[in-house]
């Protein structure tokens, strides 16, 4: 009778409707798997924050920030730690020390100094600004058994990123920043003149290093 299917046309269908829907299957799979490698979907993991909340304090010559040819010849570095009354290592810089404060430069002390140290050397950065690693304080030769005391400078300043032989305390942006203290142990003084830039400061102290410290800090303005 007309209208009626046969079971054969039926069984037909039926068939072609479970070929169709094994063919979407195996598309959405392969889609799947696609996206995974192409990191699109979340795995079941927990993926770490953008920005951890206390940063370990590097305080050895493996975690530093010094290149391999700047270490003195046949020296082993040396372990410097770095403090400060301000904050504590991984925590919030205070608003004093920074561009909605004072800008002045919080209290630093630098312990385990050992006696081959001729002086020391300080650089401050923030690498995490968006044009690169912005230089906030370079200064060198520093007493090595001097402590830099609040809105002090104890040593040679050198050019900062604005341009200007001086500090400049944090002021990002946007979002969450890192400032490194970075103290170097040099075993000699540096004769380079006030007010230069920090690529011929690292030039200068290249060979000379033989022990390294450092402080983190963290600044936002939101």
């Amino acid at each position: 009778m007309s209208g009626v299917n046969s079971p054969d046309n039926s069984s037909c269908k039926f068939t072609s409707r479970r070929r169709h829907a094994s063919a979407m299957a195996a598309v959405i799979l392969l889609l799947l798997v696609t996206l995974s490698f192409s990191g699109c979907v979340e795995s079941g993991e927990e993926q770490p924050d953008e920005m951890p909340d206390v940063y370990e304090s590097a305080q050895s010559s493996e975690n530093s920030d010094i290149p391999e040819n700047t270490a003195s010849d046949g020296i082993s570095i040396g372990q410097l730690t770095v403090t400060s009354p301000a904050f504590e290592n991984g925590n919030i810089i205070p608003e004093k020390y920074t561009c909605d404060g004072v800008n002045i430069n919080p209290a630093l002390i630098i312990g385990d100094v050992s006696d081959d140290v001729v002086s020391l050397l300080l650089i401050m950065d923030d690498p995490d600004a968006l044009s690169g690693t912005f230089t906030h304080w370079v200064v060198w030769n520093i007493d090595p058994q001097e402590q830099i005391p609040e809105n002090d400078v104890m040593g040679i300043e050198g050019l900062n990123g604005a341009g200007m032989a001086a500090y400049i305390g944090p002021c990002p942006p946007s979002g969450t920043h890192r400032y490194f203290f970075k103290f170097y142990g040099l075993d000699t003084e540096l004769d380079i003149e006030s007010g230069s830039e920090r690529s011929l400061v690292e030039d200068a102290m290249n060979g000379h290093i033989i022990a390294y410290g450092e402080l983190v800090g963290l600044y936002s303005r939101s």
